[in-house]
């Protein structure tokens, strides 16, 4: 009988340790989903940036008196490559796309850069960028958002502080960029 008792308690020990471990190997995972995450957003940026290059080039013969546009697009660019964590990355990334928005929309003004064959294309380029940065920031947010409600929940809480797993922060859009756009339809006489 004591053979069965104590085999039990250590089949019920093996079974929590167990249960632990799945629980640690749980959240090693998506922390690295997140690490993944942010590398693949990475990847993406360094690309609009070698891209912007181009576009600059490009551009600097028709834009030569909007050099404040162009300005604001090389201080993103530095921004970024100066930026160490993640989330300087990230606010130079907002600022990276407020320049551009204002680019292109500067851009409009100039018929025969917009009928440039390689600003076309550039400008296709990193309007495809845009579109895959922001799915990559969306998968980034759900996974931090799966590793930040896993490691506040019990039982996995204990497990978290033992590894001194603290909460990540999500990508954010910029408060300008959640201002309404202003349009008008009245033509001027």
């Amino acid at each position: 009988m004591n053979l069965i008792i104590l085999l039990a308690f250590l089949f019920a020990i093996a079974g929590f340790f167990i249960y632990l471990v799945t629980i640690y190997n749980g959240l090693v995972a998506i922390k690295n989903d997140i690490d993944k995450a942010w590398a693949n957003i990475d990847v993406l940026l360094k690309q609009r940036h070698d891209e912007l290059t181009k576009l600059l080039d490009v551009t600097k013969g028709y834009m030569e008196f909007e050099r404040d546009t162009l300005t604001k697009i090389t201080q993103a660019r530095s921004q970024y490559q100066q930026a160490g964590t993640v989330e300087q990355k990230a606010q130079a990334d907002q600022s990276m796309t407020s320049a551009l928005r204002g680019f292109f929309a500067v851009a409009e003004n100039y018929p025969d850069l917009k009928a440039n064959s390689n600003f076309q294309q550039l400008q296709q380029r990193i309007t495809s960028l845009e579109n895959q940065i922001a799915d990559r920031r969306e998968f980034y947010n759900d996974s931090v958002n799966t590793f930040n409600i896993r490691i506040q929940q019990v039982p996995d809480t204990f497990v978290a502080g033992f590894m001194k797993l603290t909460p990540r922060p999500m990508l954010k859009v910029d408060e300008a960029d959640k201002a309404d756009v202003q349009m008008s339809f009245a033509q001027g006489k």
